[in-house]
């Protein structure tokens, strides 16, 4: 049926025309109440969400974490009161079988209101039954993508013969402004490339944007796009036709080959008298007068509030709260089963529903020898990433089409790569597509498993709203980010990273990690994967970096602490030497100068802001204490921030421009990160600050 209209089938009983109205009248009026949020695609799209959830999702309301529930994705996050009056009517409970309920009415009517349960746009691990956080858009369709990505990896790795523990279907709803964001466009070309039949978008074709309507700027032909993406394209005439909405649902269910777009033509508002169809319906209250008259044209009572009439919650214990509880069951015999008399496969399952790391996960992690040429930390990092990848079933990734330059392949036997025809493969091609790379990941991660990324730390730039996005919500998941420096060398300015690092540390929540040696990015590792409820990031440099000798100089350990003394002098020292990455050789490398100069020198490797941040003041002022005022910090990159760790006396070698094209060695002479430039910063110092 690519590209043919739908086929009626069955309509609406009087009292699910009523529950479909209520789904629009609570919009409607939490709205109002709020003065704020977006009305217009709730009342347009309620018989289209009614549908879905109460006669198709397979989701138990008892249950709202039950591994194998469908995932529904609001994608036009905006749209947030039609999610959430689904949850309520469907009465989700908070937590798995119990009686509070994740949205009261009265969470309804604080819509948008401070710490409330609803707000503006859907957040995950706010609000229970909100499988992802969305309102940026184009982010919520993007990791829906992961989403069935993950369920067919799961799918393939965990399930028994007749035993389905996994097979569970994504729905997300799209608005126009959706699909004209490039990562949505991303999206969709490698959802249909891997032929993701257990992925269906319904588009919500309203043609109304907030400057008004979408001939202002889209034009384009949606189906004939999607269609060349690999997809199967259904079309709904009317947002208010369940009999075609249930027949393109079903034609999805029936598919198996590729990836659905349902296109549904909808009124924004409908049943506004003025402002339907209208920019006017898309982000403003509708007033008082425009809201009786929509509740007029629905038949409800015009002076009726957040009104539930008796009925209607019952519609959806009959059909939504009976067919999931039903399916939940019958999934819990199928589990019971899978673990039967296999207690490999159930100690796999139960550490996957946990989220728990496998014993000895880390036993491999290599300890890498001292040697003055050493391993550039990409090379290091593919290393630990394949010890630990062996012993973490749940562990998958790729690159941007970077993957021998990352060092992000998964080498080992099994690894395999996931295909159209190989679901459970480890190694993810994502092709040049950064934006929805990053947005994939977090897909996964939602998905419960261990995922990352990795690229060019320059094109961190491309990725970061789904990075920003993992913070919020909370993911642990993580991005390998290689040449992160001016040390790229020819490539110049356009790769040559300068403001990344400090961009990615401004998040909230994002642990930031760049290593200055191979077992530094081993411990990098270790705290990545000790993280739960935190993505990480790694720095992480094209050129060798010498392995330091840890006889000699502070244990790698201490990476796990953000910032850590790599060499020291007895007593109070004169001068503290602090770098991250490539430029803590440099520090040491003056370090030993002064020290043969009879200077007292103290050198800090500092891998991470982030995590020594989180240290107790005694422990960050040991590492620099505040009377040591002469202090030298150095790092390819901005040298804004560091005044916090160099102090407003302190000199810091950084990056002010950007970079050029030459030889790395020619680049390090001509800005600066060079021993002897450090060396006389540190002479200076000391001669400044003696007393």
């Amino acid at each position: 049926m690519s590209g043919a209209d739908t086929v009626a089938k069955t309509g609406l009983s009087e009292t699910e025309k009523l529950a479909v109205d209520t789904i629009r009248t609570l919009a409607i009026d939490a709205v109002q109440r709020a003065n704020s949020g977006h009305a217009g695609a709730p009342m347009a799209l309620a018989p289209v969400a009614y549908t879905l959830w109460n006669r198709y999702l397979r989701y138990d309301p008892a249950h709202p974490h039950w591994p194998n529930r469908d995932r529904f994705v609001l994608s036009a996050g905006h749209a947030s009161m039609l999610l959430y009056g689904l949850l309520h009517l469907a009465e989700v409970a908070e937590k798995d079988g119990g009686n509070t309920p994740a949205i009261s009415l009265d969470d309804i009517k604080k819509f948008r209101q401070l710490d409330s349960r609803t707000p503006g746009h859907p957040e995950y691990h706010f609000t229970t039954g909100v499988e992802t956080t969305t309102g940026p858009l184009g982010q919520g369709v993007a990791n829906s993508v992961g989403m069935a990505m993950g369920g067919r990896f799961l799918g393939e790795r965990l399930n028994k013969p007749d035993l389905p523990l996994f097979d569970y279907n994504v729905y997300a709803i799209c608005s126009d402004g959706d699909l004209m964001e490039g990562v949505a466009s991303e999206a969709a070309s490698i959802a249909g490339h891997l032929r993701l039949a257990n992925l269906c978008w319904i588009y919500d074709n309203n043609t109304i944007t907030i400057e008004g309507h979408t001939e202002l700027a889209f034009g384009e032909e949606v189906a004939t796009r999607f269609l060349a993406y690999g997809w199967q394209v259904l079309r709904v005439a009317d947002a208010n036709d369940v009999h075609a909405i249930a027949g393109a649902l079903e034609t999805f269910l029936q598919s198996s080959d590729r990836p659905t777009i349902i296109i549904v033509n909808s009124i924004i508002g409908y049943g506004a008298p003025t402002k339907q169809n209208t920019a006017k319906a898309h982000s403003d209250a509708l007033g008082p007068d425009e809201v009786k008259g929509a509740k007029r044209a629905y038949g409800w009572p015009e002076d009726a509030e957040f009104l539930v009439p008796d009925g209607v919650k019952e519609v959806f214990r009959d059909g939504i709260g009976k067919r999931g509880a039903a399916l939940y069951d019958q999934w819990q015999g199928f589990l019971t089963a899978a673990k039967a008399g296999d207690p490999e496969h159930a100690e796999a399952l139960d550490a996957f529903f946990e989220g728990r790391l496998p014993e000895g996960w880390d036993r491999d992690i290599p300890v890498f020898e001292a040697d003055a040429k050493g391993l550039a930390t990409r090379e290091s990092s593919g290393k630990v990433l394949n010890a630990i990848a062996q012993h973490v079933p749940f562990l998958l990734g790729g690159s941007a089409d970077l993957a021998p330059s990352n060092k992000s392949n998964l080498t080992f036997a099994g690894a395999g790569s996931l295909t159209p025809f190989e679901p459970g493969g480890r190694n993810i091609h994502f092709g040049v597509r950064e934006h929805a790379m990053g947005s994939i990941v977090n897909g996964l991660g939602l998905s419960g498993l261990r995922a990352y990324g990795a690229t060019f730390l320059v094109f961190a730039d491309y990725m970061r709203p789904p990075i920003r996005l993992s913070a919020l919500m909370e993911l642990p998941i993580f991005h390998i980010f290689t040449h992160d420096s001016i040390g790229v060398g020819e490539d110049g300015p356009t790769h040559q990273p300068v403001e990344q690092l400090l961009s990615l540390r401004c998040i909230p929540g994002l642990v930031t990690i760049r290593p200055a040696d191979a077992n530094e990015v081993a411990e990098a590792y270790r705290v990545i994967f000790s993280l739960r409820n935190q993505p990480a990031v790694l720095a992480l440099s094209r050129q060798p970096l010498p392995t330091l000798d840890r006889s000699k100089y502070g244990q790698a350990s201490g990476t796990a602490k953000g910032g850590y003394v790599l060499a020291d002098s007895e007593g109070t020292p004169d001068v503290i030497l602090i770098g991250t990455g490539s430029e803590v050789q440099l520090c040491v490398g003056a370090y030993e100068a002064l020290k043969a100069e009879g200077v007292k020198a103290r050198v800090v490797s500092m891998p991470s802001w982030d995590l020594f941040e989180r240290q107790d003041e005694a422990y960050r002022n040991s590492v620099l204490p505040p009377e040591v005022l002469a202090r030298v910090a150095v790092e390819q990159g901005s040298v804004i921030g560091w005044d916090r760790y160099a102090g407003s006396a302190g000199a810091i070698i950084g990056m002010h421009t950007f970079g050029a094209s030459a030889p790395i060695k020619d680049l390090l002479t001509k800005f600066g990160f060079t021993p002897d430039k450090v060396l006389q910063a540190a002479r200076d110092q000391v001669a400044k600050h003696k007393k």
